[in-house]
């Protein structure tokens, strides 16, 4: 999810028996190459050397927390140093302060999201993978468009609200 829009730009379908971290890079993949990922978000189940490869590998920057029993990895890597520094950080300022400084809260924007568009019903209709895949993706396609539709544009909230300051950033 782009967390300035709010859009969902990336989809990978999967059965309840997988795991999330595996998808990351196919995930990071669907976003065209000519687009800054600023950060990647997400939680400690992504602590994997190939999920900080992939987030380093496109250029972007990591906010996971490090698994409660972490420890340094050998920094043979970019990735593996972009890791370990988290790791020193988290463990310099403390886990919750590292949470706030490192931006970790917007995660719930994305939860709320996914709750969101678990509103469209919990269950897939369609029996077929290729047709449930394709379900999901006209979930996500309605989703950005509700989103479009609700967005307050920055001023235009300013001029409603009659609150100064007041506004919302698209």
């Amino acid at each position: 999810m782009d967390t300035a829009t709010g859009d969902i730009r990336a989809v990978e379908f999967t059965s309840s028996r997988e795991g999330d971290s595996p998808v990351l890079p196919d995930l990071l993949d669907q976003i065209p190459p000519d687009e800054q990922i600023d950060t990647v978000t997400g939680d400690g189940a992504f602590d994997t050397r190939r999920c900080h490869t992939a987030i380093v590998d496109r250029g972007g920057i990591a906010v996971i927390p490090i698994r409660r029993n972490g420890r340094l990895w050998k920094e043979d890597c970019p990735a593996a140093h972009a890791r370990n520094d988290i790791l020193r950080a988290s463990k310099r300022l403390g886990r919750a302060n590292w949470k706030h400084w490192s931006g970790y809260h917007v995660r719930s924007r994305i939860e709320a999201k996914m709750r969101c568009l678990k509103s469209f019903g919990e269950r897939i209709a369609s029996r077929d993978p290729d047709r449930q895949a394709a379900e999901v993706h006209i979930r996500v396609v309605l989703m950005n468009h509700f989103n479009a539709l609700g967005t307050a544009r920055s001023g235009a909230w300013h001029e409603i609200s009659g609150v100064r300051g007041a506004h919302l950033e698209r």
